[in-house]
């Protein structure tokens, strides 16, 4: 179990090695902030993708010093996302965090058939949440790529978010598939594919975790609002991985949590052959920076 980020930050300063995280088309200075800030944790060794002279103003005018051998000149967005895929291939990379770039155009990079990062796995969006009321970090997926997804990927999603946990050393994650109700209600599909994610686990279809559903987001998140229900859970009070049921209830609650509920947030992009950092333009530095330690914690 990890508590919190600051946890997740000491994991990462006690490896031995550090990951490499290569930022595309690096000239943005929330971006950089975040990034010299995991250099300067011993977090990550970033590679600088992107204007040369543009990023080294932007450093300079943060007072850091970079070496000028991380520092890649390339003017074209699109070449320095294809230059970033590269250096993945070459086993030089093991992160790639968006910069100062379009996202269609990061991900157009990442999923061309010639020459992306795709392991055949659905790609998929996982973000952590650290909650002042709650006792450990809670993921949620998907809220920032599958905008609908049917039930072969909502199996898909649950995988991907559970070979993260594996990473981080979770032997059997927690994940509740959130639904309005916490009763099968054929009006309510969500409610029966939840059901339907629960028997594929217990028939062994679903691996290497514990899936229940459906279940509101109370009886989730709380033990006692499950007793007083007569809800019955290993997961209830004890959830690692909360699955949304589309793009917008995931995006709706992750808002709130940050904003109304003053949660830190780290997220990136799995099901690709290494993590990706796809932060929004208005992610504070703080979001990006933990981004980072996230990616570095299970990145391979």
């Amino acid at each position: 179990m990890i508590k919190n980020f600051d946890e997740l930050i000491r994991r990462v300063q006690d490896r031995p090695v550090k990951k490499k995280v290569a930022v595309v088309v690096a000239q943005d200075e929330h971006t950089l902030e975040a990034v010299f800030k995991a250099r300067r944790d011993q977090l990550v060794d970033p590679i600088l993708i992107g204007n040369k002279k543009e990023i080294l103003k932007i450093a300079n005018d943060l007072n850091e010093i970079i070496e000028d051998t991380s520092v890649i000149d390339i003017l074209d967005d699109i070449e320095s996302a294809r230059k970033a895929v590269s250096m993945v291939h070459e086993g030089k990379v093991d992160v790639i965090m968006k910069g100062k770039i379009q996202t269609a155009d990061l991900l157009k990079a990442v999923v061309d058939k010639a020459f992306g990062l795709r392991t055949g796995r659905l790609i998929s969006h996982l973000v952590f949440h650290e909650i002042h009321n709650y006792h450990k970090l809670l993921a949620m997926t998907d809220g920032g790529m599958m905008m609908y997804p049917n039930l072969e990927e909502k199996k898909q999603i649950i995988e991907n978010a559970v070979s993260v946990f594996h990473a981080l050393g979770y032997e059997k994650p927690n994940v509740a598939v959130l639904t309005a109700v916490e009763k099968v209600n054929p009006k309510m599909p969500e409610t029966v594919e939840a059901d339907l994610l629960k028997k594929m686990n217990q028939k062994g279809e679903i691996l290497n975790c514990v899936v229940e559903g459906p279940i509101s987001y109370d009886l989730m998140i709380s033990k006692a609002s499950a007793e007083i229900k007569g809800y019955h859970s290993e997961v209830t009070g004890n959830t690692d991985i909360l699955v949304v049921p589309n793009i917008t209830a995931g995006n709706i609650l992750g808002k709130a949590l940050v904003y109304s509920a003053n949660a830190k947030m780290a997220g990136i992009v799995v099901g690709a052959k290494v993590p990706i950092i796809l932060t929004s333009r208005g992610s504070s530095t703080e979001e990006k920076y933990l981004s980072i330690v996230l990616s570095a914690s299970v990145a391979q």
